[in-house]
């Protein structure tokens, strides 16, 4: 059944300081369809989204819905209230009342076909914090379809979720799109692209690069293409030869509840392995183990031979250094100068034993670690007035100090210019080189086969495949992370 465009968007342009985020973007949405968007990050899915969904305005462009369409929107970072009950969470405004008292029949009478279609037997007056982020993920679409959209927007909606999970999602799109509901279908999950979507628009650096094509007319190969583009291939760079030096990093069936299953991994002194995995596919948590963030149920962990760490102080005992994606709120004390950052892991954290040295000591060696890495900036200036690159060279610095044997890096260029990131890059050379083990996990696929020897890949919570030597590009890599085999049975 036809059921005609709920909403066309056409011409769609929006800076942002002078860079176009969309460039002239348009998307048709049918009902009854599932249309799949799908792009990098920073391709403008988010942008987008907000725009359709009225948050933010266009600067050119327009969109046009069909009369009483309404719309609903389940973002990726869930909007709930853990500490109210699910039924005050699915009735958050106007709720139905009765005399002037809210009627929790009518609400309980209204919510359970709802709750039921997603597979979700709730005690409505259980607190929303008790349930399981992948029940408190469902109990958002819920609250969504609970005011009958013609249009529903799902931004990433299965990053929490099981595959079980997923697989009850299918049936409720099927219900959805047979009552001629239109749904934009955000995901990295390409397989779950071509299990539920009718059609597919790609983004590519804010432009089109696929326009609506029908899901039968591609695969996962072609949506990878389309998604990268014609980039020029990354220099083939032989592997470290690794294979005779000790192990400093080893997991070995280490299972995390709800986000690792038996993975085992080695690395070795010297040698550069990239972690690879869409959001919730468990290559971060994998990193917070080996830091000690993470506590394990399950297996076996060996670090510089110290066994498990029990702490990030624990690991930074070990010899771990930590530089995580977040630099203010992990990395930095913004208000601190260069030479208080510098020294906060070597000389506090770590208590290594004799008298603490001089200031004037510190700054010295705070002044050797910025020259070593370039950094535009003296040891006196105050961290918060550094550009984000130097900010980012700090924690680089700060961690360097600590002479560290295992480095971990949670995209560690994430937000830097071209010319740090080859500096960064240049510097985890160094480390290898001088026998460090690094462990690298970045959301820039072109950095894992610039940098790492070679690349573990995780779905949901296993470690699924090694890409390494000639078939470590960046289109093996994006084809590999889509490699999750749906549950026998699924929609």
């Amino acid at each position: 059944m036809t059921y005609g465009d709920i909403l066309v968007a056409q011409g769609l342009v929006k800076s942002y300081g002078g860079v176009r985020a969309l460039d002239g973007i348009g998307v048709r949405l049918r009902g009854g369809e599932v249309h799949a968007l799908v792009g990098e990050n920073g391709a403008g899915k988010s942008t987008l989204v907000r725009i359709l969904s009225g948050v933010l305005a266009a600067d050119e462009g327009v969109v046009r819905t069909a009369p009483g369409s309404r719309l609903a929107v389940v973002s990726q970072e869930l909007s709930l209230f853990p500490d109210l009950t699910v039924r005050e969470n699915l009735f958050p405004t106007g709720p139905p009342r009765r005399f002037g008292l809210l009627d929790r029949g009518a609400m309980d009478r209204a919510a359970r076909p709802v709750l039921a279609d997603l597979g979700l037997h709730l005690d409505l007056g259980q607190e929303l914090g008790e349930l399981s982020l992948a029940d408190q993920q469902l109990t958002e679409i819920a609250r969504a379809l609970l005011r009958s959209p013609r249009l529903l927007i799902l931004d990433e909606p299965t990053s929490a979720l099981p595959l079980a999970a997923v697989n009850r999602l299918a049936g409720v799109l099927r219900t959805l799109t047979g009552r001629g509901i239109a749904v934009l279908y955000v995901t990295h999950f390409l397989d779950e692209v071509m299990r539920f979507a009718h059609r597919v628009t790609v983004l590519r650096d804010g432009q089109v690069a696929l326009a609506g094509v029908p899901r039968a007319e591609v695969g996962v190969p072609q949506l990878v293409t389309a998604m990268l583009g014609g980039r020029p291939p990354v220099p083939l760079r032989r592997a470290r030869a690794v294979v005779d030096r000790p192990p400093v990093v080893v997991l070995s069936g280490v299972s995390v509840p709800g986000r690792l299953t038996d993975v085992t991994f080695t690395v070795r002194a010297g040698e550069v392995v990239g972690v690879a995995g869409l959001q919730g596919a468990g290559h971060l948590d994998a990193l917070e183990v080996v830091c000690g963030r993470t506590a394990i149920s399950a297996g076996r962990v060996d670090v510089a031979g110290r066994g498990t760490p029990r702490s990030l102080r624990d690991a930074v005992r070990s010899g771990v250094a930590f530089v995580p994606s977040d630099r203010k709120r992990h990395g930095l004390m913004t208000d601190r100068t260069v030479w208080e950052n510098t020294t906060t892991v070597s000389w506090l954290a770590l208590g290594r034993g004799g008298a603490m040295p001089s200031r004037s000591e510190l700054v010295r060696r705070t002044t050797d670690l910025t020259q070593r890495l370039r950094l535009r900036g003296g040891p006196y200036d105050v961290v918060a007035r550094l550009s984000g690159g130097n900010q980012q060279k700090v924690v680089f610095a700060k961690w360097l100090a600590t002479d560290p044997k295992i480095v971990v890096l949670d995209d560690p260029t994430r937000g830097v210019d071209v010319g740090v990131r080859a500096e960064m890059h240049r510097i985890v050379g160094e480390l290898a080189a001088g026998g460090a083990a690094v462990l690298l996990a970045s959301t820039d696929l072109a950095e894992l086969t610039e940098v790492c020897d070679r690349v573990l890949v995780f779905v949901r919570g296993r470690v699924t495949g090694e890409v390494h030597g000639e078939r470590l590009t960046e289109h093996a890599l994006a084809v590999a992370l889509q490699q999750a085999v749906p549950e026998s049975g699924a929609g």
